[in-house]
């Protein structure tokens, strides 16, 4: 009967810390980080294809909070987002124009506000990023409010803005902090433009 008694209480201990774990993961899962993969070479080099990266949802719309501080985004934050041509997909990209900014491509060149963007700590030098259907060459337009002009740092195998326009508020899942797969590539995300 000791022995029964035993066992009862190691396996009620058992149970109570697996439902508790199971508890704090769905916690953090739903409110806090997601793991998300990346698919394709849209990224590349900065991400890599089957990377997996934890993005961080704090601050976002879709917990009423965005406008926190902490939540707003950035020029150069990675997003992963509801993807504007294939909703069922998530994307992910940088940001490049925020609301209210004017974004012009021209001889290959991305000019936000009338001034280039220094991309070199992101992509190569050599990189150009030409216009597509949405936003042609030597064309200017202003970024609406509440959403997000986006590129691939691949910018010749990139899916993004200059296709198919604009990233929604609504639709941003949240901001990429940190890859965790695999093991050897570990890093946090960086802002190349924060703290200029």
């Amino acid at each position: 009967m000791k022995y029964l008694r035993i066992i009862y209480y190691f396996l009620l201990d058992t149970v109570q810390t697996f439902l508790i774990a199971a508890a704090i993961f769905l916690f953090i899962y739903v409110t806090l980080f997601r793991p998300f993969e990346v698919k394709g070479e849209s990224m590349y080099p900065n991400f890599w294809n089957q990377e997996y990266v934890l993005t961080n949802l704090i601050g976002f719309e879709n917990f009423g909070f965005y406008h926190a501080s902490f939540g707003k985004l950035q020029r150069g934050d990675v997003i992963v987002f509801n993807a504007p041509p294939e909703p069922d997909k998530d994307y992910i990209k940088r940001v490049i124009g925020l609301p209210g900014d004017t974004i012009m491509l021209k001889n290959g060149d991305v000019y936000v506000n009338g001034k280039l963007l220094d991309e070199k700590k992101y992509i190569a030098s050599d990189i150009k990023t030409y216009g597509e259907a949405f936003l042609l060459d030597n064309q200017a337009i202003t970024v609406p409010s509440n959403e997000y002009f986006v590129l691939g740092d691949n910018r010749m195998a990139s899916s993004d803005s200059r296709e198919w326009g604009f990233v929604k508020m609504s639709e941003v899942i949240g901001k990429s902090s940190f890859v965790y797969w695999p093991i050897n590539r570990m890093r946090f995300i960086n802002n190349p433009y924060r703290g200029n």
